[in-house]
């Protein structure tokens, strides 16, 4: 993780004070080595192709990638979608001519390689008194008072009848404040884009992301630790990130299509899909990524799923794009120009939710990125350098769950995220019959309108977070529709 220079990481969460993301490290070890005297056998590549929805079609390209001595990892017929591999360095240009095929891209720039390990620390123990029915760590989550949290709780804790799929590094199904609310039963490992319903396959392994982010939504009131948004509402563990804390394509489709096929109301994707930040039309390889995560996402909406996204934390702005300098992070990332037409994978894809990241004070955190027209709405990711709220700990990062039974603090839209996917738990518990364009329009009504800065927004006044608002108080550009509103939200119907 860059945090020196709050760059856009594969997960949309910095400043890691007292959890980190071991995960967000480059993995070990080598890419497999080519046979000497073959100029077309390289390392061993990873590929998503895309063809027609339906049984025919999947079946015909896996007999074309079989014929061309590369391996089906597992096809998604569903959405027409088959993760394939290969050492053959001509694999995509030959495959791209097979009929059926619509489009075929190497789903990283590296070949597929050992993983690494990272460790996380502990919060230290509550700094102030919890008030009577608050539970221990209560005093800290200044996020949960920001967005009315505890005025909902008085209404809805949420309904068990709504699954929140959490699309990241795994949840501790063992913690206390979130075993009660773990169901292994719809949870699933993604890692190499197939599906593994294993326990252990699920579980974290090197990352606190997954579960720091499931505390949020969901945290148990047990009077143990936290509170959740959404207390009451069941969490599925769907692991799309690996070892080496990269979320690639293959992952995600798996992911989306999982959660379409299990009933889920509402998924959190706090991250982007590597190792591209933005994925460009007018290169093959990224046009037939963006390709097999669009049917995905379409998929699970289809099947009734919402699905909320970070809107990343390099403080750009997503309506005016211009410049890549992060890209490929699975390599060596280099500068080159894009455009609008270049998407954040899932974030800019229709019918996702995006999110930008809020302080105390309710402005935009000075790392968040941003967008009219990107950004749905807005919400408490934490802002540690402006920011700083009168809590016992004093610290501007979100208080939430890590492994091992313990409590630490991030902060990033990742953190912005599930909060917002807390609120349209609670709405989906509201109103079960609502669908996800419904239950985005409930979300966007009970925003909070915030305006645009009425002066220059240069927080540290150095220029390096400087960033230009755009839009109206009901829809802008820093803030969407507004800031969420959990009171509201279970308020709506009465």
């Amino acid at each position: 993780m860059r945090v020196p220079r709050i760059s856009r990481t594969r997960y949309a969460a910095v400043g890691v004070v007292l959890a980190t993301a071991g995960a967000l490290a480059l993995p070990a070890g080598s890419a497999v080595a080519a046979p000497a005297g073959d100029p077309t056998t390289g390392p061993l590549m990873s590929y998503v192709v895309n063809t027609k929805a339906n049984h025919g079609q999947v079946q015909k390209v896996e007999k074309a990638i079989t014929g061309l001595g590369g391996t089906v990892v597992q096809s998604y017929e569903q959405v027409g979608v088959v993760v394939a591999r290969s050492n053959d360095t001509k694999f995509a240009e030959k495959l791209r001519l097979a009929k059926g095929v619509d489009s075929v891209g190497a789903s990283r720039t590296k070949g597929i390689l050992a993983a690494d390990q990272g460790t996380a620390e502990v919060a230290a123990e509550p700094a102030g008194a919890a008030a009577n029915g608050q539970e221990p760590y209560e005093p800290n989550q200044w996020d949960m008072r920001q967005i009315g949290v505890d005025k909902a709780h008085k209404i809805s804790l949420g309904n068990r009848d709504v699954t929140v799929g959490v699309l990241d590094s795994g949840i501790d199904a063992t913690h206390e404040d979130l075993a009660a609310n773990v169901d292994a039963s719809q949870s699933v490992s993604c890692i190499d884009g197939k599906t593994n319903t294993d326990w252990k396959a699920w579980q974290p392994t090197n990352s606190d992301h997954g579960t720091h982010v499931a505390g949020t939504i969901a945290a148990a009131k047990n009077g143990k630790g936290i509170i959740g948004i959404a207390p009451n509402v069941k969490l599925a563990a769907v692991k799309v990130v690996d070892d080496g804390g990269f979320i690639y394509p293959e992952n995600a489709v798996c992911g989306f299509v999982w959660a379409g096929e299990h009933g889920f109301k509402v998924t959190n994707n706090s991250y982007y899909v590597d190792p591209w930040m933005f994925n460009c039309p007018n290169d093959k390889d990224q046009a037939a990524v963006s390709e097999a995560i669009r049917k995905s996402v379409a998929f699970s909406q289809r099947k009734g799923v919402l699905n909320i996204a970070a809107a990343g934390n390099e403080n750009i702005d997503l309506a005016h794009k211009t410049t890549d300098v992060s890209s490929p992070d699975d390599t060596t990332p280099g500068t080159r120009p894009v455009t609008n037409d270049c998407l954040s994978l899932p974030t800019e894809l229709p019918g996702v939710v995006a999110v930008s990241a809020v302080g105390v004070n309710g402005d935009k955190s000075y790392y968040s990125s941003y967008g009219k027209g990107v950004v749905t709405v807005a919400a408490p990711g934490g802002d540690a350098r402006y920011q700083i709220p009168d809590t016992p700990d004093k610290n501007g990062r979100i208080l939430s769950t890590i492994r091992g039974g313990k409590y630490g603090y991030m902060q990033g839209t990742s953190m912005a995220t599930p909060h917002v996917t807390g609120v349209v738990a609670l709405l989906a518990s509201t109103f079960p019959w609502a669908s996800p364009d419904e239950l985005t329009e409930l979300l966007t009504n009970q925003a909070e309108s915030h305006a645009c800065p009425t002066g220059e927004y240069n927080p540290g006044g150095t220029g390096q977070f400087k960033a230009t608002c755009e839009g109206g108080a009901d829809d802008n550009g820093f803030y969407g529709a507004g800031i969420i509103n959990a009171e509201k939200a279970v308020q709506w119907w009465r």
